[in-house]
């Protein structure tokens, strides 16, 4: 079937079901219904009421009032400030819902606003006042959405709980403790409201949890079933972790994303994230099911149906935290029903939903060992094109090579899968960011292709030695530390054939998801603040606004009294380094509002939203020869009282200034994690002069910008 025949067959269907009534504007109420799974198949028009637009998570509106033709006129209708979630530690990374001409968003401080989506007024706020002392959010603040059903709104917070919102009020319906934050479990995934039930994954893989995912009853909040993603003793994959110790209790494989499911398969899909400890795997012996997987299971009892390892006995922190996607794609001449997921190996992973089998070919290759990490032997490589990098020139090792520990090499030209053993380093690609991290892809059935940002960045992986697991206490076993500065891609892949039908180059990395329409227009985010559309088809930019604050996040479309608009959330990233803000839009060909003023480039590494000391720095330069060097440690940077030292025993006194913990790793030495507030003392000897790297270790917080060179005498 060619791609117009299938794309007008599935605008037909949707078309079906709006006459019927469902997901339009035909109902006279404000609240929301026990939603059929009819409705939240449709494609969104009037309304946007799951994260993905649909539970097929495509980000697709077959809306074609804009299009690649006049969208270069579109300008803001209104724009807000929530005033939440703008300090350093937090990011802005929640889809809008829209139902009835009312947005529902919620902040990194798990803050929700139900806001009017004509006017921009505020109907309602929920406070969530959580506990400033949470020490066990791995990669900063954030909450990735809400869902919305049965005359709720519902969000997971960071202190593990499940929490129900009466859709009018704002005011808790019920709240649910899922997991406890003590224990190292957190809640960052918009969750999914489906066949009266909500589902919801944890988050924690770097604390040593045990991955799950829930579904719970959206009337009364109590627990229907739970499936664990890492199987206990007589559960299909267990035999894939140790016989002889109990790696698998603390085996990780946190649930990053939104399910998505297929109604008439019965059929609930999602990624999972790390195996524990995540970068020393010595004790984990096996692929470790079912982490850096797909899985699916049936949707009303929870049982497993299927799943496919992207990674084996994962290593290099490259789990799959993106969302899964579902679509129908002609293959060979055959229509086929296709589930993607991008992994942040940097390839897209196109499998049958049915089955879970490789749609257009993944094949199991040798790959290079290290006998001290229980390395896999072969590893899956998709057929077809990759999105960023995955080797490392040897001009670029060169140029990192005075930044690296003594003795790195560029070993197998530092391509992906390069093992790192205890007491070594490497120089590999793509780093523990991606790839293609927790962003997500859409697709759009007139083009057949899917759109996915890219992240491309060298990572130094270093070997080190796991730590004893400790309920609440970090659990990763080593270290990594990105090199230069991210790039990015923003790429069309061809669904029926895994190639690059075109691809975008950045000069900063593309950390937003993406939107598409039946205008042929494909929505992004940039990190300096603009929110872009590009021509579907061909690529080409076809319109930027700048937001006023980091644009990590991915547009939500509907119509607005017959009018077609964009609803977007900027405020920033942690982990991108973006500017941070507040700042809601609501655009339209109709829209008088022009663009925000551009954040500065010190908002992005100072983090708009961070006290500042008042201070006026002192002229004085700091001693060349000093043996203490005080260490502030903030979100994200260090500042150290001297860059420059003797060879000797230098003492470093670190305090963490900021609001979630920090550690300092140098010359192979390391602190604890330091928490808010609190001190911690290194003693480090420096043999032989040279340049030191320093970085914290803790996942994420390297990439933000916490690293740099010590320079010994």
């Amino acid at each position: 079937m060619k791609r117009s025949a299938i794309a007008a067959a599935v605008l037909l269907v949707g078309l079906v079901v709006l006459a019927a009534g469902c997901g339009g504007s035909s109902t006279n109420s404000s609240v929301a219904p026990a939603f059929s799974s009819s409705q939240l198949s449709t494609l969104p028009t009037t309304n946007w009421i799951t994260n993905g637009g649909s539970i097929a998570n495509q980000r697709y509106s077959p809306l074609t009032q804009l299009n690649a033709g006049n969208v270069s006129r579109l300008k803001g209708i209104w724009h807000i400030h929530l005033r939440s979630g703008t300090a350093g530690k937090y990011s802005g990374e929640a889809q809008p819902i829209v139902y009835n001409n009312v947005i529902y968003v919620v902040t990194g401080a798990d803050d929700v606003f139900a806001i009017d989506a004509k006017t921009g007024a505020k109907k309602w706020t929920y406070r969530a006042h959580l506990n400033q002392e949470i020490k066990t959010v791995c990669c900063g603040w954030t909450n990735r959405g809400v869902a919305l059903g049965d005359g709720k709104v519902y969000l997971g917070q960071l202190n593990g709980k499940l929490v129900a919102l009466d859709q009018q009020t704002g005011r808790i319906a019920w709240s649910t403790q899922v997991a406890h934050y003590q224990q190292g479990y957190t809640i960052t995934n918009a969750p999914l409201y489906y066949n009266g039930r909500v589902y919801t994954g944890v988050s924690g893989g770097e604390f040593g949890i045990r991955g799950r995912l829930t579904a719970f009853s959206a009337k009364t909040g109590k627990e229907v079933w739970r499936f664990y993603t890492i199987p206990g003793p007589g559960q299909v994959g267990h035999n894939t972790w140790p016989a002889d110790n109990n790696a698998w209790m603390h085996g990780g494989a946190p649930v990053w994303q939104t399910p998505a499911v297929d109604p008439k398969l019965g059929l609930l899909y999602f990624s999972t994230g790390n195996a524990a400890p995540d970068l020393f795997a010595a004790q984990r012996a096996g692929d470790n099911l079912f982490s850096a997987s797909i899985i699916a299971l049936d949707a009303k009892t929870g049982k497993y149906r299927w799943h496919f390892q992207e990674v084996h006995h994962d290593i290099w922190d490259y789990d799959a935290t993106s969302p899964v996607v579902l679509f129908n794609v002609s293959v060979n001449g055959r229509t086929r029903q296709a589930i993607a997921e991008t992994g942040k190996t940097g390839w897209v992973y196109i499998l049958d939903r049915k089955t879970g089998k490789p749609l257009i070919g993944i094949d199991e290759r040798p790959v290079p060992q290290a006998p001290t990490q229980k390395t896999a032997a072969t590893q899956p490589f998709p057929r077809g094109d990759a999105t960023v990098p995955q080797s490392v020139p040897a001009a670029a090792f060169r140029q990192f090579a005075k930044q690296l520990p003594k003795g790195t090499k560029l070993v197998d030209d530092g391509r992906i899968f390069t093992p790192f053993s205890p007491g070594g380093s490497i120089l590999a690609t793509p780093s523990s960011l991606g790839g293609t991290n927790w962003w997500p892809m859409s697709f759009n059935p007139n083009t057949g292709n899917l759109y996915v940002c890219g992240f491309n960045q060298p990572q130094l992986f270093a070997g080190g030695k796991s730590a004893a697991y400790e309920a609440g206490q970090s659990y990763e076993g080593s270290t990594f530390a990105p090199q230069g500065a991210p790039t990015g891609t923003f790429t069309a892949i061809d669904a029926a054939t895994n190639r690059i039908v075109w691809q975008k180059q950045f000069s900063d990395s593309c950390y937003s998801g993406s939107t598409t329409t039946a205008g042929n227009i494909v929505f992004v985010g940039r990190n300096k603040g603009q929110l872009q559309a590009y021509n579907a088809t061909n690529g080409k930019l076809a319109w930027s606004f700048q937001t006023g604050a980091g644009a990590n996040n991915t547009a939500s479309v509907f119509s607005l009294d017959g009018k077609e608009v964009v609803a977007f959330y900027a405020a920033g990233s942690a982990l991108g380094g973006s500017p941070h803000g507040d700042d809601v839009w609501l655009f339209g060909l109709d829209g008088k509002l022009g663009p925000a003023r551009a954040p500065s480039s010190g908002a992005a590494q100072a983090h708009t939203g961070e006290q500042r000391s008042t201070k006026k720095p002192s002229k004085a330069k700091p001693p060349a020869s000093a043996s203490t060097v005080n260490v502030g440690a903030t979100e994200f940077h260090f500042k150290l009282s001297a860059t420059t030292v003797h060879k000797g025993t230098v003492t470093f006194k670190i305090t963490n200034n900021g609001g979630i913990p920090h550690n300092l790793r140098i010359n192979n030495q390391q602190t604890p994690n330091i928490d808010p507030g609190s001190t911690a003392t290194l003693k480090v000897t420096f043999a032989k002069p040279g340049n030191y790297p320093y970085l914290c270790t803790i996942p994420g917080h390297a990439e933000a910008g916490m690293k740099g060179v010590l320079k010994v005498k």
